[in-house]
């Protein structure tokens, strides 16, 4: 996971960001590649119906458009993901824990050690086959939980142990 400094961030210039795995980008690319066929499939319903006699009058040019938009905007999405995951990261301050995502709008979370109540891993079989996890971060309010997928299941392991660690040493100051 290389580290990276953009002077276009959101945060301040001190922050050693840390990417997420590479690997998550085939997870994701994997992910977006079956979702986009099964919704292909599903809005290609009425064509079948068309093309077997279902439908009379045959099929119709307008028939084709749900279909061929559908598969248009999955090879767009197909093709920022390595983008998007590229943009997911993080960054330990001494105090805080810097989450980022985001290609067009991008997003900084920060969520402070002390106010964190657990760490959570996470995986499920396509993470899992890529040996790879997510990290949750609970906090006092549902609305500042964060998550950062794809990390190394070994880097996973060692976050939630540091962050663990340090939430209980802020904690202690409270």
């Amino acid at each position: 996971m290389p580290a990276t400094n953009d002077p276009h961030e959101l945060s301040p210039a001190e922050l050693t960001w840390h990417r997420v795995s590479p690997r998550y980008v085939t997870a994701r690319l994997l992910n977006r590649m079956v979702t986009t066929v099964i919704w292909t499939a599903i809005v290609s319903v009425p064509v079948l119906l068309a093309l077997l006699g279902v439908w009379s009058g045959g099929v119709q040019w307008w028939l084709w458009l749900p279909p061929a938009v559908v598969l248009a905007w999955g090879v767009v999405q197909l093709c920022l993901t390595p983008r998007r995951v590229r943009a997911i990261g993080y960054a330990q301050a001494p105090t805080e824990l810097w989450l980022r995502k985001g290609l067009f709008f991008r997003t900084v979370t920060v969520v402070p050690y002390g106010r964190m109540q657990y760490v959570e891993i996470s995986t499920g079989p396509v993470l899992n086959a890529f040996g790879l996890a997510s990290v949750t971060l609970h906090t006092a309010s549902a609305g500042t939980d964060a998550v950062l997928p794809g990390l190394p299941r070994e880097e996973a392991d060692r976050l939630r142990e540091q962050l663990t660690e340090r939430g209980e040493a802020h904690m202690v100051g409270l």
